[in-house]
């Protein structure tokens, strides 16, 4: 059996063809290939970017195949293409039915879209719960006229497709399943979309790392919007300077409002204390800054639960995070500060780092919590959800024989 993945990953396809992504962990070939441990073969439904190879990995392979939906970025260009877009969707929902399984990496509109035809049908579905709307939409989090209301809109609107769906899986123990419960008696469990192997663990936090003086600290995340608070982060860092803290931060990620953010290190005249470092190749080049370091913040105004901060756990690295959605079921309470708060995440980085004991006590717990996310233990909850999707289907095609 084949399955159909939407993702709201954009895509590059370059002029021999190939169809590239940024990021290889998290929606390249090594990524899509885990659903062939129970299909047969994996079409993958996004947006194409033609001619244009920025990314570093490839997406297609053996057994992975890509339907293109028209580009657009953000809502306005959405506007005007959403027809065609519809009328795309349409058609993978027709050349498919009959001999392929949907699963939706949920939020946004390809899903959202999809999910229309499918429960207009009647047509069985998983989810992938990734992300929480009402966070990424939350004040300070996008800057567009019409956030308020987004939050509400597709918080709603996911909300109300979980309970549409034939089984759903979520990136969160716990925190999304609050806000968008799935449908009585549905199947449902939960995953992050990291990859964890052996090779991406220390065997044990380095010693050094536990230093008085000379700190390095660092955040990774995009800056294609401001959801990942690096505004935050800086405002509170100046702070942390102007205290006498003797330590440099490190901001791993590109996008549109990365220029903001220069302009922010300079106003605040941290230009000698900051370092951008752009977006980096998923694996070594990360893994790389996060040894450099001593400390991890990821300060979010939304999150679903994010692998970068896994990643840095599993470097053995001490974390201090903010308590939006997943981040709480990674970290102790002590190492959480609320969402925006610019002087408690200021007096938490200068409380942690004042402490190599502190310091010790949060790497050695962060190593031993990452290994919960380790890939064998992740694929077997993959698995059961991927086999609870299939069996619907088949389910549905013998109720529906001779009608497709």
């Amino acid at each position: 059996m084949n399955v159909i993945i939407t993702t709201e990953t954009r895509f590059q396809k370059g002029r021999d063809g190939t169809i590239y992504t940024d990021n290889e962990f998290a929606s390249g070939y090594s990524f899509f290939k885990r659903y062939l441990e129970v299909f047969d073969s994996v079409t993958v439904v996004g947006r194409l970017q033609e001619y244009l190879t920025t990314g570093n990995a490839k997406v297609t392979g053996s057994n992975v195949f890509f339907k293109p939906i028209p580009y657009y970025l953000g809502p306005t260009q959405y506007l005007f293409k959403k027809f065609q877009i519809n009328k795309t969707i349409r058609s993978v929902f027709l050349e498919n039915h009959g001999h392929s399984a949907f699963i939706t990496r949920s939020p946004g509109n390809i899903a959202s879209n999809l999910i229309k035809v499918l429960t207009k049908r009647r047509h069985p579905f998983g989810m992938e719960v990734v992300g929480d709307p009402y966070d990424v939409f939350a004040p300070g989090a996008i800057k567009h006229p019409l956030r308020p209301i987004f939050r509400i809109w597709f918080a709603n609107g996911l909300r109300l497709k979980c309970l549409k769906a034939s089984g759903v899986a979520y990136v969160t123990e716990f925190s999304l399943q609050r806000r968008y419960p799935p449908a009585q008696g549905i199947f449902n469990t939960h995953y992050s979309s990291i990859q964890l192997d052996a090779s991406d663990f220390v065997a044990s936090p380095p010693l050094e790392r536990f230093r008085t003086s000379g700190f390095e600290i660092i955040s990774v995340g995009t800056m294609a919007q401001l959801y990942k608070a690096q505004d935050v982060l800086l405002k509170a860092f100046a702070i942390c300077v102007q205290e006498g803290l003797d330590a440099r931060l490190t901001l791993v990620g590109d996008g549109k409002f990365r220029k903001d953010l220069e302009h922010l290190v300079d106003s605040l005249e941290l230009g000698e204390y900051v370092r951008f470092a752009g977006q980096l190749p998923s694996g070594d080049a990360v893994r790389q800054q996060l040894d450099n370091a001593d400390l991890f913040v990821l300060p979010s105004k939304g999150e679903g639960l994010p692998r970068a901060m896994i990643e840095a756990m599993a470097r053995g690295l001490p974390c201090i995070g903010s308590s939006a959605s997943g981040i709480p079921e990674l970290l102790s309470s002590e190492d959480l500060v609320q969402p925006g708060d610019i002087h408690h995440l200021a007096q938490k980085i200068i409380e942690v780092l004042s402490s190599p004991e502190r310091l010790r006590s949060m790497s050695e717990r962060n190593l031993e919590k990452a290994k919960d996310y380790r890939n064998d233990i992740l694929q077997r909850r993959r698995n059961a959800f991927y086999e609870e999707i299939k069996k619907k289907t088949k389910d549905y095609w013998d109720k529906n024989k001779g009608k497709f």
